[in-house]
């Protein structure tokens, strides 16, 4: 049987950064000062030029390795043991609450703690900067080394030896060992005292933060999973949420579908604020709405995809880089930013509702607020009948997709909603309006022959987005044509391993081999709105199984073992778990609560 590819690594953040950490202990992706800068560690994509920050048994091969979180945390803990010597390492980001705000620093707190015997270890930190290009040099101190690189400064705390860890020396694990690596603003405190406060600190606040959590009866754990994953996505400065913090993770084994996924969709915003929703967190829901509010501008097309803090240009780049398993090339930037994916204006709308209906939010407040409104619907109008790129940004091919349509549908039917409310006859008039044009777009698509829906107007291929047409109530699920079209999108694009592909056509790089893991989600709520809840069930259970041992899933799965690739971790997995999970058992209780 194929060994399975999984992530064997896990993450830590404070939503300022996010680091990756693997089985060997090893600070293998971390880009500072921001999620989308350039790695000052690399080796997940390069072993040789991307720096990298360890603490593992100097015999490795004599060691059994394992990690796991600190229950209801974003705590990392990496153990390694034989029969005679065992110790760990407790990696996290501080976050906490101080002087009324949340205390978030560019730092890493590394602890490593003897449990049995007396281990041979090994400490490495070679910092690199601008992809690789450039390395930090390290200067001595008398408890700590500064890596400097031009006006840069990044600081190593420790009581651990210096020298040893200079000329990069294996050692004796005789007592417990502290690390506060910082950037620009370093530690001036007692590191011991500091690491164990910062780690009481910040083990309360996750913990606080899961407890605010809703969660269903069941799948808690996983979901309580999810959703610390998907909180550490969200750059809180700006509140903004990206896909993945990853780069160039292959959508499968020399695919050349390496993408860079850290920036914020938009587009995705609705299954995301819909999570956040579900799981009570209506602080980062806000943050999000008013992200996407900042991005709208009367007179410009809103593009598919944002930086963090905003920024429009995200000049796709390829690096001269090995890549994650020799899979090239490496990209940083994204050229998807310059297509038209006009879904985004619905998408938008309908993410900013909540904040029209929802009494627990931030009230509207007048003619201002509706202004926004009034804008998306008027870009739907503007690009109804035109042509775009589609959810899956196709690079060299515009359509009519339905996906775009179907949003233009929900966007129309949130502003009828608001223009309602409001008392907006004019703006009410315009939404109806919008709302049946697209309606004859969408139904143009329906296959009679074939009883399904089809990706485009003109262009007759299968299209696992189309499940949305159950999941967002276009389709009444009590109607045989939902349930025929459900059932012709699954068979047409079921991969070998029962999970789902985007699509089967060829694209822009040939065929995929993988199946896209957020299609499977869509699918299991579809067939929970159709009430096959059994099915539904066993397939959730199954798709469980693609995560790796800490419960983190990738973009895209890979053959009978159910092998992880693509970005990694992939927000839009876990949002899809989150719906799934609580879809799920609403219906089962529903169920029960009928018989």
């Amino acid at each position: 049987m194929t060994t399975r590819h999984e992530y064997e690594m896990g993450i830590i953040g404070n939503c300022n950064f996010l680091g990756y950490i693997n089985k060997k202990a090893n600070l293998n992706w971390l880009c500072w000062p921001r999620m989308d800068s350039s790695f000052v560690f690399g080796s997940l994509i390069d072993k040789d030029s991307g720096g990298d920050f360890f603490i593992s048994p100097a015999q490795e091969s004599k060691f059994v390795s394992s990690q796991h979180y600190l229950s209801n945390t974003n705590i990392l803990i990496t153990e390694f043991k034989n029969e005679d010597e065992h110790f760990r390492v407790i990696d996290f980001a501080p976050r906490f609450e101080l002087y009324e705000r949340f205390f978030k620093p560019l730092m890493v707190m590394r602890k490593v703690e003897i449990i049995k015997g007396k281990p041979e270890i090994k400490v490495r930190c070679r910092p690199k900067y601008e992809y690789g290009a450039e390395t930090f040099t390290p200067k001595r101190g008398s408890n700590h080394i500064d890596y400097e690189l031009d006006s840069l400064n990044m600081r190593l705390t420790t009581n651990a030896s210096i020298n040893y860890l200079l000329n990069e020396k294996n050692f004796y694990l005789t007592k417990d060992l502290y690390f506060c690596l910082t950037w620009e603003k370093h530690l001036e405190a007692p590191l011991e005292e500091t690491f164990e406060e910062f780690f009481r600190k910040t083990t309360s606040y996750w913990r606080t933060w899961v407890r605010r959590t809703s969660i269903p009866t069941i799948y808690q754990d996983e979901v309580i999973r999810s959703s610390l994953a998907l909180k550490l996505h969200q750059y809180e400065d700006t509140g903004a949420i990206i896909a993945s913090g990853s780069t160039s993770l292959p959508e499968h084994d020399q695919s050349g579908r390496n993408w860079d996924y850290r920036y914020c969709w938009p587009r995705d915003s609705y299954y995301t604020l819909n999570a956040f929703n579900l799981i009570s967190h209506f602080s980062e829901l806000e943050g999000y709405s008013h992200f996407l509010q900042n991005l709208i501008t009367h007179d410009q097309h809103v593009q598919p995809m944002f930086g963090i803090d905003g920024r429009t240009e995200l000049v796709e780049k390829e690096l001269d880089l090995e890549g994650y398993k020799g899979n090239k090339p490496v990209r940083i930037g994204n050229g998807a930013y310059t297509q038209v994916q006009y879904d985004v204006y619905g998408q938008i709308l309908h993410s900013l509702a909540p904040l029209y209906f929802d009494a627990r939010l931030t009230a509207i407040h007048g003619e201002q607020d509706l202004a926004i409104i009034e804008t998306l619907l008027g870009k739907i109008e503007e690009s109804m009948d035109l042509p775009d790129a589609g959810i899956w940004e196709f690079r060299n091919k515009v359509n009519h997709h339905l996906h775009t349509k179907l949003f233009h549908w929900l966007g129309s039917k949130v502003v009828i909603k608001i223009a309602k409310k409001f008392h907006k006859p004019t703006l009410l008039e315009r939404a109806q309006k919008c709302k049946a044009k697209a309606v004859d777009y969408i139904e143009s698509c329906w296959d009679e022959k074939n009883e399904f829906y089809c990706a485009a107007t003109d262009f007759n291929y299968v299209d696992a987005s189309t499940l949305l047409l159950v999941n967002l109530n276009y389709l009444d699920p009590k109607q045989d044509r939902a349930r025929k079209h459900v059932e012709h999108i699954y068979n047409e694009l079921q991969s070998p391993n029962g999970f789902l592909y985007r699509y089967k056509v060829k694209d822009d790089f040939g065929e995929t081999k993988s199946s896209f893991l957020v299609c499977m989600f869509w699918y299991i709520e579809a067939l929970i709105r159709l009430g096959d809840i059994e099915r539904a069930r066993t397939l959730l259970a199954k798709v469980n199984q693609a995560s790796n041992k800490l419960g983190l899933f990738s973009e895209d799965i890979e053959g009978d073992e159910l092998s992880q690739w693509g970005n990694f971790p992939q927000t839009y997995s876990h949002v899809g778990f989150i719906t799934c999970a609580f879809k799920l058992e609403q219906n089962m209780n529903k169920h029960i609560f009928e018989i």
